[in-house]
């Protein structure tokens, strides 16, 4: 596992095309592959706006990069070995496409795409391809969360599972990163005009013709939370307890939603939401009789934190019912440095990921369960 190989020297240095400066490029991206200087060297970066590609030039380590707003000539260029796409939702596909075109791993922000129409072309590009698109979904590369995986198989059945995602507003954790990013408005109106376009055109070719449901300001913003937010939470229960069998009731409504699903033999409680308070309470609990396993996280935003992952049982073989809980840290590696140490095995061995563009597909078989119970 990629945990692991990052303890031996590289034997290859792979040049990054980042596209897309805004926020989670220079809170966390940039700094995580500057970090990873063995694996990585920032060589070609874009974006609309002229002043992020100032900003963000002053940002990478080891010279300034080259500069662009066209993606595509980013992409097609002999000076990036993969690329990284993090720029706003409705480019990803169209994107993650032309990268698997000049077979180039690509590594994607959640969400891949808005709709399985994208989703399937994206598939189907692969197939075509020497590469693959490798998904960032970086709570799943978090140790507490491999191991909880072993835990949870080694129970004899489950009797519930609680997920929880009630987090505060990003712009609390954002500001006491200690990364200063910046938010710039020097790009073209149309430019903008036509990402809100696109992208809303998407949402409701989502609903409308792939979900069959209404496209309303209500299920238009859950549609969004949902493929934003949510995905981290249905792509993680779905590699560890796999697809549940349907939705038994829904309450979406804001700033709070929960959804109640069945899976054979026991039910699963999702509950997130984003409010003021500014705490970040995620994690996933799952129950046996006999064993308890629960898997925490912190803000990924704030470099450090750990996950962890504690253990609550019963202790079998005493004279009376005993008790034992262990929280164990395993590292302090955030799952970031852990997923990209991940994509660098995936691209230089030529393997497939686990995060991968069919594996995100399921998000949406997840999410239109959902939907079509809350607004049929």
């Amino acid at each position: 596992m990629a945990q692991l190989f990052h303890l031996h020297q590289p034997q290859q240095l792979l040049k990054v095309g980042i596209i897309g400066l805004g926020e989670i490029a220079q809170v966390s991206h940039i700094l995580v592959l500057n970090n990873l200087s063995s694996f990585y060297r920032i060589t070609y970066i874009c974006d609309v706006s002229q002043q992020a590609l100032e900003h963000c030039s002053k940002k990478v380590a080891g010279g300034f990069p080259k500069t662009t707003s066209n993606p595509e000539e980013l992409i097609a260029s002999p000076d990036t070995d993969v690329i990284v796409i993090c720029n706003v939702n409705a480019f990803h596909p169209a994107q993650a496409i032309l990268a698997l075109q000049h077979n180039k791993y690509v590594f994607v922000e959640k969400p891949l795409a808005l709709t399985y129409r994208e989703l399937d072309a994206i598939i189907a590009a692969e197939h075509a391809s020497e590469a693959r698109v490798f998904v960032g979904y970086q709570r799943r590369y978090a140790k507490a969360f491999l191991d909880a995986l072993d835990e949870v198989g080694s129970m004899e059945k489950i009797e519930y599972v609680r997920v929880r995602d009630i987090i505060g507003q990003n712009s609390s954790f954002v500001n006491q990163s200690g990364t200063f990013p910046k938010k710039h408005t020097d790009f073209p109106k149309e430019a903008a005009a036509k990402m809100r376009a696109t992208e809303e055109g998407m949402v409701k070719e989502a609903l409308i013709d792939e979900i069959g449901v209404e496209a309303t300001t209500e299920s238009m913003t859950l549609y969004r939370l949902f493929t934003g937010l949510g995905v981290h939470d249905f792509s993680a229960l779905r590699e560890m307890i796999g697809m549940p069998t349907q939705v038994i009731g829904a309450s979406l409504g804001l700033p709070i939603w929960n959804v109640l699903f069945q899976y054979p033999g026991f039910p699963v409680m999702y509950e997130s939401g984003i409010i003021d308070v500014p705490k970040f309470d995620c994690h996933i609990e799952i129950y046996s009789r006999g064993k308890i396993v629960r898997v925490d996280y912190d803000t990924p935003y704030v470099k450090g934190l750990p996950v962890t992952m504690t253990i609550r049982e019963k202790i079998d073989g005493t004279k009376c019912d005993s008790y034992q809980e262990r929280t164990i840290r395993r590292t302090y590696e955030d799952p970031f440095t852990l997923e990209f140490l991940e994509f660098y095995d995936c691209a230089t061995k030529k393997k497939h990921p686990k995060t991968s563009a069919a594996d995100a597909r399921e998000d949406l078989d997840f999410i239109k369960l959902i939907m079509q119970v809350a607004y049929s």
